[in-house]
């Protein structure tokens, strides 16, 4: 029997088979040719596409704030992953498990598992994000001391208190890394005048992004299209320019860190407050998030071992141990 594990989110999807790891990893993203209505790529090929394409010709992200807005892209997409890794098994239907966001509403957990089921598994299980993501970020969840993981994807961030094997507060917000990108293009389009793509904004976060502001300042050239004569142009950004224009993102998703902190009962505070919280999520690659969490919440900030993966990885040990898990963790259908 085939199970397969698949971190499904707003910016990336990845996917773990058992014993083989994270074997495929590629961004949500499907081109589609609007006339024929039939899908020319997906992933990172599709990726290179967006802000460049045609009229007839149109770039999907089926996921939004972590839940699906488009079911028919989203089902051919999960489609093209199954097929992907299980190759010539494909006869076999296989059993998968899907990261959700701990905020998602009957209607769209019922979206993603029937998408799972038309794109040829046999069942769908889903596990809430912050749970796999702890359990990837080697978080001994079921133990009786109270963990607190948040996570920081493309489309939302996920915090969550864990303590033994379940959610106790859990707070899910749709910001993450997308609308970091956005504030970044707003920025450079009011201050400099001039209009770049979302691939270039996301490109200026991961190389001098930072969320505190810092003495050596990093520069990089980017090029886009001024707004005043419409010819395009090259400017120089500053780290400091990018941390302040991602400043407000940074704000909120640590006022619902504060909130969360607040409604955890005392005991686990204390826990807290000795452990630290772990980091996950895209979002987590941010330079020196971690400290700036710290600093503003007053509890250390770790980051997990390969931040992007954690879901994923958690999703491949509740693949293996699928009966332990089955009872205190799956969501029901």
């Amino acid at each position: 029997m085939k199970k397969i594990g698949i971190d499904l989110g707003t910016a990336n999807s990845l996917v773990f088979l058992p014993k083989k790891g994270v074997v495929l990893q590629e961004p949500s993203v499907v081109a589609v040719a609007l006339e024929e209505n039939k899908i020319l790529a997906i992933g990172e090929e599709a990726k290179k596409m967006i802000g460049r394409t045609p009229d007839i010709i149109k770039v999907y992200r089926p996921l939004k704030d972590g839940v699906i807005a488009d079911f028919r892209v989203t089902q051919a997409m999960f489609k093209y992953f199954i097929d992907k890794v299980c190759g010539f098994w494909r006869f076999l239907k296989p059993e998968l498990i899907i990261g959700v966001p701990a905020g998602i509403t009957s209607t769209e957990r019922r979206a993603v598992i029937e998408a799972s089921l038309g794109a040829g598994a046999k069942h769908a299980y889903l596990v809430k994000e912050p749970v796999l993501a702890a359990i990837g970020a080697n978080i001994p969840i079921n133990s009786c001391s109270g963990n607190m993981i948040v996570d920081i994807g493309g489309g939302t961030s996920e915090i969550a208190v864990i303590s033994l094997g379940g959610v106790v507060t859990c707070e899910s917000l749709r910001t993450g890394g997308d609308k970091m990108d956005l504030a970044i293009s707003d920025y450079i389009k009011k201050k400099h005048n001039l209009a770049i793509g979302e691939q270039t904004a996301e490109e200026i976060k991961i190389k001098i992004g930072t969320a505190l502001a810092e003495k050596e300042n990093k520069f990089l050239d980017i090029r886009g299209r001024d707004l005043i004569s419409g010819l395009p142009r090259t400017i120089t950004v500053s780290s400091n320019e990018v941390s302040e224009s991602i400043h407000d993102i940074l704000a909120e998703i640590i006022k619902v860190i504060k909130t969360v902190l607040r409604d955890t009962p005392p005991e686990l505070s204390a826990d807290i407050i000795d452990k630290g919280m772990t980091l996950s999520g895209g979002g987590a690659l941010l330079k020196n998030i971690s400290e700036k969490i710290s600093q503003e919440t007053g509890v250390p900030c770790f980051l997990a071992e390969d931040p992007l993966l954690c879901v994923a990885k958690g999703s491949g040990v509740v693949l293996e141990n699928l009966e332990t898990y089955k009872k205190s963790i799956m969501l029901k259908k």
